[in-house]
């Protein structure tokens, strides 16, 4: 597809967003007390309302649900309540914000939480955690009861319908980068020996459910899921990505959802699935680990390839006018690391939008 294809229009379950760039979901821990979310966030997402769909960084579906301290969360009237002022200020100018459901399972510590994490087994996470007191190894997983497993998919379905009365367009599930429907995925987190473990069919059972009780609590076109297959984040591995992650989009074709949102080192894992997938993709094809992030050539590489939407990360941490950058061919400015998760307004409502300078502006015929 050509550059204006990345600047069109698209449908995106009920909707209709005016060009194929999302703006990812981030994390930025500058949330309030409590999980709440405050003004600088409204003013944050609003400086990016120009994307065609913005993901929210994600959020706790409940207190165990917690990963890092000074994530917002989603669990409460208040909560919602909280939220509302960021998707007034987005609407406001224009855009229009989903809300990413994170559990996150065994990727947390009880400092952060009070609590024991859980998960699908008693298998701990082999790296350091951040905490109120900084880095140190994950807290051991508790393994959820038969009964439980239900509760937490429920969960999401609870957080889903609070962002809808916080004034959210719709709700992405996090099923990706090593959190709880993650580690149902994995093998080497999830040795459970009821229906929930062993077999292709039973580890995707958790996130069919949980999507399933979303799409039932708000609609399945205001409901997407994300994905990211065979990527090893939180110590994951997933021998039979390709199978089990074929398995699960074809269960899921079959809701009617908004979209599938993917990413993933192994290209052929995306192509594959995309053939599978009947409807609305959105691909990022920047990985965590890569140095760089995505522009306007492999973004149009990915729609040439099938992909609807094309999701930008980094690139939108600094350049708040991304799209209209990427409408000019303007230079992308580059984001401060140490500033990603460093708290307060610097970083974070600083990036300014492009500055031309006087001395390359064409003078008049």
């Amino acid at each position: 597809m050509s550059h204006m294809n990345l600047l069109s229009s698209a449908r995106l379950g009920d909707l209709t967003v005016p060009n194929r760039t999302v703006m990812s979901p981030m994390t930025r821990v500058r949330a309030g007390a409590g999980g709440l979310a405050t003004p600088s966030m409204a003013t944050y997402y609003a400086q990016r309302a120009s994307a065609g769909l913005i993901i929210s960084e994600g959020l706790f579906p409940n207190p165990v649900g917690q990963s890092n301290p000074g994530t917002p969360g989603l669990h409460s009237p208040a909560h919602a309540e909280s939220w509302r002022q960021v998707t007034d200020a987005v609407h406001a100018n224009g855009g229009r914000i989903f809300a990413q459901v994170q559990h996150a399972g065994r990727v947390s510590h009880r400092e952060t939480t009070g609590l024991q994490p859980v998960a699908p087994s008693a298998v701990p996470l082999t790296s350091d955690v951040f905490t109120p007191t900084g880095p140190k190894p994950a807290s051991e997983p508790r393994a959820l009861d038969r009964a439980e497993v239900t509760e937490h998919a429920q969960a999401y379905a609870s957080a889903a319908r609070l962002a809808v009365s916080a004034g959210f367009d719709g709700v992405e599930l996090h099923g990706a980068n090593g959190y709880l429907i993650h580690q149902f995925l994995a093998p080497n987190a999830n040795v459970r020996t009821d229906e929930y473990g062993g077999t292709v069919a039973n580890r995707i059972r958790f996130a069919v459910e949980a999507v399933t009780a979303v799409a039932g609590a708000i609609g399945p076109s205001r409901t997407g899921i994300k994905l990211s297959p065979g990527v090893g984040l939180a110590g994951l591995d997933e021998p039979d990505a390709e199978e089990v992650y074929s398995a699960l989009l074809q269960e899921l074709d079959q809701l009617g959802l908004a979209y599938v949102h993917l990413e993933s080192p192994v290209e052929s894992v995306l192509l594959h699935l995309r053939k599978l997938w009947s409807g609305t993709m959105i691909v990022n094809p920047s990985m965590p680990d890569s140095s760089a992030p995505t522009d306007q050539a492999t973004a149009e590489r990915w729609l040439d390839q099938g992909a609807d939407l094309i999701s930008f990360g980094r690139a939108y941490l600094a350049n708040p006018d991304l799209v209209e950058r990427l409408r000019l061919g303007l230079s992308l400015a580059k984001a401060d690391v140490a500033t990603y998760y460093a708290g307060g307004d610097d970083g974070y409502l600083t990036y300014p939008t492009y500055q031309h300078r006087p001395d390359a502006v064409r003078p008049n015929p």
